[in-house]
């Protein structure tokens, strides 16, 4: 940890240290880095996917949400916009699409109308609504359903999920949706449909990137998979062979999000 520690005081900016900082010992970064991490938020709440975007993207709002987390900002006003836009975006059935304007722009796995894509975005979005719900600084007094103020959204979301699960625990979309769909179910007490999920994952760490990993990691014990459960154990170890001798991790990326991929790691082995 003090080697990944120093690769991000090195090579992170403002945000990426204001970050680790938080992390590391709780320390609330200054109001003007909130600001700069804030920024480009549409009238609507979302995020764009680029920055001269005007159409709010699911995947871009997930994204943005992570690194507000990080700096303990889930509670001020642009992420609390975002989470209800997130929540006010979901279908009828339970799920998630990109909006049908991002169609010529957005990645694989944001395509509106793909299967595979409204998989891993209704994860994603399910996820960052459950942390909302674990969190009362973001959501207010967490009531007794399982959630707290977002519950039924986020019970109609993992309903989605699970009707969609393999008998094996595999599931219908790209490698991350699986990590993001363990921690939606595990939080709605849906344990053996989670652990299912778990399994399927802890099969395929050893083949893991090194981002792959850290994200699997951070994504579990956020919503307080313990730490000596066997995948997340499996996952400390890759994350070991993996980190490179100036501390960081790869990224799939680009090595632009380097930083990024560290503190995914340092979160996960916290």
């Amino acid at each position: 940890m003090d080697a990944a520690i120093g690769f991000v005081v090195a090579h992170g900016d403002a945000v990426d240290r204001a970050r680790l900082s938080r992390l590391r010992s709780g320390t609330a970064p200054a109001p003007d880095l909130l600001d700069v991490a804030e920024g480009g938020q549409t009238p609507d709440g979302g995020w764009p996917a680029y920055l001269d975007g005007s159409v709010a993207s699911v995947d871009a709002t997930c994204f943005r949400l992570a690194e507000l987390d990080d700096l303990g900002a889930l509670g001020r006003p642009a992420a609390r916009r975002a989470l209800d836009w997130l929540a006010a975006r979901q279908l009828p059935d339970g799920g998630w699409q990109e909006d049908d304007a991002l169609a010529g722009t957005a990645p694989e796995w944001a395509r509106p109308g793909d299967p595979e894509a409204g998989f891993y975005l209704t994860a994603s979005a399910a996820f960052w609504l459950t942390a909302a719900g674990l969190d009362a600084r973001a959501a207010g007094p967490l009531d007794a359903r399982v959630g707290g103020v977002y519950a039924g959204v986020v019970h109609a979301a993992a309903q989605h999920l699970v009707a969609r699960l393999n008998p094996d625990g595999s599931w219908p979309s790209f490698l991350a949706a699986g990590w993001l769909s363990a921690a939606v179910l595990h939080r709605q007490h849906l344990f053996q449909e989670s652990a299912r999920i778990q399994v399927a994952l802890a099969e395929r760490v050893a083949e893991m990137s090194p981002a792959d990993v850290a994200s699997l990691a951070a994504t579990l014990r956020r919503v307080g998979v313990e730490e000596h459960d066997w995948v997340l154990v499996r996952a400390r170890r890759r994350l070991t062979e993996t980190q490179r001798s100036d501390g960081g991790w790869e990224s799939d990326d680009g090595h632009q999000f380097d930083v990024h991929t560290t503190l995914a790691a340092i979160r996960g082995c916290r």
